[in-house]
């Protein structure tokens, strides 16, 4: 039996036309969605983390007018925006600043269950949400005061519409698409790169077209006309900060060429860091599992084609287009530009296992629809298992660390904070320590006799900055606490020299 007998096969169980939902089918999502807004609502008010500082600090605290004079690239504009309301509405709590980011969160759950539904019907559609529910990422980001999940669903939503305008062109379509391609680019810039694949993808369908006699002129002007609206809306929002957009993406080379951590760069470890932080450092657990992914996304995607044949190629040309684009600016090529495409990725696992199922049952429906259901019952456990870390840490615990100083710090002992979090200390929690960036300041420092308190945050980068330090760990310097968070490189170590 043929791959492609599997995908035939596998299109005559759990699937049935992508019409209208039914009732059960609403009341499953409702289920889901209850779930989800759970999962995302405990630890909602946890410490914020190093960006989520930053971006409270340097931005929401501004005139809404003054938020839109100078561009950052930690700056998230229309989720900034969104979240300053909140402040305004509700106030400044931890959980006020994040509440955009669960929202979309939990919107990106039902555009990527409508997406799902469409390309695999209505049983794909509710496995992909339960796993959108309870992904260890997807809550992580719901819970992140930034503006990844908003990117998410925007992405979802233009997929939507990208795809019903391929197969029945019009101008509504594609107006809608223009709108959500500026929505998505004035949240994130990389979100231009998703819209700019689907671009791609469309042209060679108008190719294919163009070769066998098939082409349409809707499929040629509302499209064109779909990306050349998304693209003035996009000038046009962004158009008090085109200036200092195009002096900081210019000098983004520069300051990633200096970087210590220089593996940030590399695509290698973007896909390593997806994948530890998806299992945890499980070792050979996790490169078996990161295969068994790649199989079953490749097996889902043929599947696809029989309902949906650009949605595949799109997934992976907006991956190798991200990588290039990336890497020819020089910049840092970060697991989270590729967080709205976990949800693509969903569905093409789940097509991928309903085939393996239909080939596994020899084209039995009831067979094979019971391995499926028993399949998606174990990834959706897993899953749910998974996402359990989210909650055994802060993301960075920037303020129990300045809690645990002020707990322990003795008479006459300075504090030093080592690396990137020293401003943070500093401004954001009013405190008197000095900073540390190289070994020059650290030797200064400790030339100084009395006892020191060392507070180091992201400690691999820190340690790699400050050569000394890392010498000194093990010989003159206690560990008092470390204190661990679920960001990558997220821990905190507070150190002593008596």
């Amino acid at each position: 039996m043929t791959i492609m007998d599997a995908r035939l096969s596998a299109q005559t169980f759990s699937r049935t036309p992508a019409d209208t939902p039914a009732r059960t089918e609403i009341a499953a999502l409702a289920v889901i969605l209850v779930v989800a807004t759970v999962l995302r609502v405990i630890g909602l008010n946890g410490p914020l983390w190093f960006d989520e500082i930053v971006t409270v600090d340097t931005h929401l605290h501004l005139g809404w007018g003054d938020m839109m004079h100078h561009f950052e690239m930690n700056h998230h504009y229309l989720h900034n925006l969104q979240a300053k309301l909140a402040m305004a509405l509700f106030g400044d709590a931890d959980w006020v600043v994040r509440l955009p980011a669960m929202l979309m969160g939990l919107a990106t759950v039902v555009a990527v269950w409508w997406l799902a539904r469409q390309i695999g019907g209505r049983a794909v559609g509710l496995v992909v949400a339960a796993l959108m529910a309870t992904s260890y990422h997807e809550i992580w980001f719901s819970q992140n005061a930034r503006g990844y999940t908003e990117l998410a669903f925007w992405s979802s939503l233009g997929t939507i519409l990208y795809l019903r305008g391929l197969r029945q062109p019009d101008g509504a379509t594609w107006m809608g698409y223009g709108v959500t391609l500026m929505l998505a680019t004035f949240t994130h810039l990389t979100g231009a790169f998703l819209f700019a694949a689907q671009g791609l993808v469309w042209l060679g369908v108008l190719a294919r077209r163009m070769a066998d006699g098939s082409l349409d002129r809707k499929l040629v002007l509302w499209p064109a006309a779909g990306y050349l609206f998304g693209a003035v809306l996009t000038v046009a929002v962004y158009l008090p900060l085109l200036p200092s957009l195009i002096a900081t993406v210019s000098g983004v080379s520069a300051t990633s060429a200096v970087d210590v951590m220089a593996e940030y760069q590399s695509p290698f470890w973007t896909v390593l860091e997806g994948v530890q932080t998806a299992l945890g450092h499980a070792g050979i657990v996790s490169i078996l599992v990161a295969v068994a992914v790649f199989v079953l996304t490749v097996v889902g995607g043929v599947a696809a084609r029989g309902t949906t044949p650009q949605f595949g190629v799109m997934v992976l040309v907006h991956v190798l287009l991200t990588v290039a684009i990336l890497s020819v600016l020089g910049m840092r090529i970060w697991p989270r530009f590729f967080f709205a495409d976990i949800g693509f990725l969903l569905i093409l696992i789940v097509m991928g296992v309903r085939a393996v199922c239909a080939l596994l049952g020899s084209h039995r429906d009831r067979r094979s629809a019971i391995l499926f259901a028993l399949s998606a019952a174990a990834m959706v456990a897993i899953s749910g298992a998974l996402a359990v870390r989210n909650y055994v840490a802060p993301k960075q615990d920037l303020a129990g660390a300045v809690a645990l100083v002020s707990e322990i710090r003795q008479p006459g002992e300075r504090v030093y904070a080592v690396g990137p979090g020293a401003e943070i200390f500093r401004g954001h929690f009013g405190r008197d320590w000095r900073g540390i960036g190289s070994d020059g300041d650290y030797d200064e420092a400790m030339a100084v006799p009395g006892p020191v308190l060392l507070v180091v945050a992201f400690p691999d980068r820190s340690f790699r900055l400050v050569p000394h330090l890392q010498n000194d760990r093990n010989t003159r310097l206690e560990l008092v606490r470390r204190l661990p968070g679920t960001l990558g490189d997220g821990s905190i170590f507070i150190l002593r020299r008596p």
